[in-house]
């Protein structure tokens, strides 16, 4: 599966193939949970089962978000240019996570 991303001038965009399918798999995740805390929500479940599968969410967009950065950044070191503003907007975008 191909993983098609726009590109914009001036952006930071991900070349590797394979990470980006990785990232598309863990953000598609978070959809089929975010769904399913809409269905416990509907059903009324319990506020513990709720929030549990809520914090999974997070935790799923956390570690897209972080791969989506740590990756795009090691394409940005790796690259023969010195991109230092490339850099900092990424080291920016990680910090946001914090």
């Amino acid at each position: 599966m191909e993983v098609k991303m726009s590109r914009r001038a001036n952006s930071v965009v991900l070349r590797d193939q394979e990470q980006l399918e990785e990232i598309f798999k863990r953000v598609k995740r978070a959809e089929g949970q975010i769904a399913g805390v809409i269905r416990m929500l509907e059903d009324g479940r319990n506020c513990e089962e709720i929030v549990h599968q809520m914090a999974a969410v997070g935790k799923a967009m956390n570690t897209a978000a972080i791969t989506l950065i740590s990756s795009s950044l090691e394409e940005c070191m790796s690259e023969k240019k010195n991109n230092q503003a490339q850099r900092e907007r990424l080291l920016k975008l990680f910090m946001s996570l914090a």
